[in-house]
């Protein structure tokens, strides 16, 4: 079955995407849009099995690992006072619209606290690949939207451990804190000094395509320290392309890594957005999912676009940045999860934000489409 479901997926993933290329779209919106197709919302030619997310997550993993690979680190140092901006501002707008919202549904002020939180997240997953076809993931805006990411996820992540040691949540606040610091200290000192190290000794090895392996073994690694730890493993998987953008290997890398995340992992992972997504309750919700779509599509758009303005960006680009970073993806899934886990919101209110974050995933390519410049 999984065989099939694999044929089925790279076969009309790649139709998909070639028919919205033609529409003048990005191709991953053919992508994400044919996985609701085959998925059981629709024809239900595929479902969402615990072999299929495994194989998802190492195609977001790929992703953006190939993302730090082309990162251009003077450029990304150069964007920190920007991505600081957009991270920030992108969190401040969502978490206080969504906390008033909450508290106008009936929400507790914990509950409520909570869906701004969700509001706040942010995934770059999506958007990457977006830059990517337009050319934009090496420029100045690419490189702050990719910073902006990484510092919103690392606020949204202590905010939440905030709420949940508050809110009664089985959770120790200091040691959510010392691992974040853990990682990132470990992380960066090992991408540093041990990544290129652990590089040359693999390169004598008379074994076939040991620098891949090796890539892939740091990637991995890297991905389940950053889960470990409880930040997201894209940025794990991300610090590990950066490490290795700055070695010699670089260019190997990415030719071969792109090749094996592009030919079955990274299509995996786009279409099984759309095959995970249950459509069925959504005319219960309908009236609740529009008003928050709504308000979790403008308050990142407005939100990060302000920071980016106030970092010296015109407003052009400041809304091409915004729109970036309107996705919330899996990380906005996790924090739903963990929401639902701890009775701060029931399974109705759960299957309307899973739906939520779906429309924000879409709606997405379509805006960086219409605001982001083409480099």
């Amino acid at each position: 079955m999984l065989i099939l479901q694999l044929a089925l997926i790279l076969l009309f993933s790649k139709i998909a995407g070639e028919i919205s290329v033609k529409l003048g779209q990005p191709a991953v919106l053919g992508k994400l849009l044919i996985g609701i197709v085959l998925g059981p919302s629709v024809l239900g030619l595929i479902e969402s099995t615990d072999t299929l997310k495994e194989i998802s997550d190492i195609g977001v993993i790929l992703l953006m690992f190939i993302a730090g690979l082309e990162t251009d680190m003077n450029e990304f140092k150069r964007s920190g006072k920007a991505s600081t901006f957009v991270g920030v501002g992108g969190i401040v707008l969502p978490l206080s619209i969504g906390y008033v919202s909450g508290i106008t549904l009936g929400l507790d002020t914990f509950q409520a606290l909570f869906l701004g939180l969700l509001l706040s997240a942010t995934s770059v997953s999506i958007s990457v690949q977006v830059l990517k076809e337009m050319g934009n993931l090496k420029s100045k805006e690419g490189a702050t939207i990719l910073g902006a990411a990484v510092i919103d996820d690392i606020l949204v992540v202590i905010f939440l451990a905030f709420l949940m040691s508050f809110a009664g949540g089985d959770v120790n606040l200091s040691m959510v804190l010392i691992k974040k610091f853990l990682f990132f200290a470990i992380t960066i000192f090992a991408g540093w000094k041990l990544v290129p190290i652990m590089l040359n000794k693999f390169v004598p090895l008379k074994v076939s395509e040991s620098i891949i392996s090796a890539a892939l073994i740091i990637t991995f690694s890297f991905s389940y320290f950053a889960e470990y730890t409880g930040v997201a493993a894209i940025i794990g998987a991300y610090i590990a392309g950066v490490s290795i953008s700055v070695t010699t290997y670089k260019h190997e890398v990415f030719e071969k890594i792109e090749t094996i995340g592009y030919s079955i992992f990274v299509p995996v992972f786009f279409t099984s957005i759309g095959v995970a997504a249950e459509l069925g309750g959504i005319t219960e919700n309908l009236n609740l999912i529009l008003v928050l779509s709504v308000i979790a599509i403008a308050t990142k758009l407005i939100g990060s676009g302000i920071g980016a303005k106030l970092a010296g960006f015109n407003w052009s680009s400041s809304i091409g940045i915004g729109s970036a970073m309107v996705s919330r993806g899996e990380v906005a899934l996790i924090i739903a999860a963990i929401g639902l886990d701890n009775k701060l919101i029931d399974h109705d209110f759960f299957t309307a934000l899973v739906v939520v974050v779906l429309i924000t995933t879409i709606v997405t390519p379509l805006l960086m489409k219409k605001f982001l410049r083409t480099t």
